[in-house]
């Protein structure tokens, strides 16, 4: 097996500052667009519908339904899907893909949390992607359950992203120092499968992850922070986030553990945890 070890450096009084200065303008500061209701206060995922642009699916973490959510760019909720006969152990990301095989649509719901490092086997719920005609709210009681064993050891992660050129599924770690990157090849097997640990990455606490629709922009965000890396000549996405990302200019939510790229590629969404009572806002970021 081989390891890509990566150390990336940066100067932090010198050529950090200098990079978030001269990149700050790439995008808008972040607009409110909502403010989402009490059902939503732990939101910890955030993926741009396509069967109906300018919705998002999202959901709550541990200590909730085992339900996914879409809303509205009010923030505001359009309809809530139940997975039927499962618990939320720690739901913690979302993610959207067209499957290559049937071409259809499917969101993935990442009951991948692990605060305790406890549960060796990462569980991912895979079902079609719904649309409002359903409805306020419906059952899903038809998905796959895709069972994932980190190759290393039991760790915390928060963070997935599908690579839609390959539909190949990726995890991001959330505790070391430097975190571990993942990689689940495709097509996914009904068996447990081997996530493949690809890279590590100087950064700590990554609590959220998206890809752009065409495969060529990558943010990732931890709790202070957004990074950004757009690739050039086609560069895959392993080898991408072996290069230095950008630090966008970002309006800090005291607890927020969501990210997605709009599909137009226009701009990215931002979303918080409920904190001290005071829930959750989705925020926009025009590119310029």
């Amino acid at each position: 097996m081989k390891y890509f070890i990566i150390v990336l450096t940066c100067l932090v009084v010198g050529s950090c500052q200098e990079k978030k200065s001269a990149n700050s303008q790439l995008f808008a500061k972040g607009k409110s667009l909502g403010q989402v209701v009490k059902r939503l206060e732990e939101a910890s995922g955030l993926v741009e519908s396509i069967a109906q642009p300018n919705h998002f699916w999202t959901l709550n973490d541990s200590g909730h339904p085992a339900e996914v959510f879409l809303i509205d760019t009010n923030a505001q909720i359009k309809l809530v899907c139940k997975l039927k006969g499962i618990e939320n152990r720690d739901f913690e990301d979302i993610a959207l893909a067209i499957d290559p095989r049937d071409g259809k649509r499917y969101v993935y719901a990442a009951d991948i949390g692990d605060n305790l490092e406890k549960f060796k086997v990462k569980l991912i719920y895979r079902f079609e992607e719904p649309t409002l005609a359903t409805g306020a709210e419906m059952t899903i009681t038809k998905f796959d359950t895709i069972k994932v064993v980190l190759e290393d050891r039991v760790r915390d992660t928060e963070a997935i992203m599908i690579e839609p050129k390959t539909n190949d599924l990726y995890l991001v770690s959330k505790r070391e120092d430097s975190v571990r990157l993942y990689q689940v090849k495709y097509p996914f097997t009904r068996d447990t499968l081997t996530a493949i640990w690809v890279a590590i990455l100087p950064f700590h606490k990554i609590v959220a992850a998206s890809i752009s629709a065409d495969g060529n922009e990558v943010l990732m965000k931890d709790y202070d922070r957004v990074y950004y890396w757009k690739a050039s000549n086609n560069l895959d996405l392993e080898k991408l986030l072996m290069t230095k990302p950008i630090e966008l200019a970002y309006e800090r939510e005291r607890q927020g553990e969501a990210i997605c790229w709009a599909r137009d590629g226009k701009g990215f969404y931002t979303l918080s945890e409920a904190v001290r009572g005071e829930m959750g806002r989705l925020l926009y970021y025009k590119r310029n």
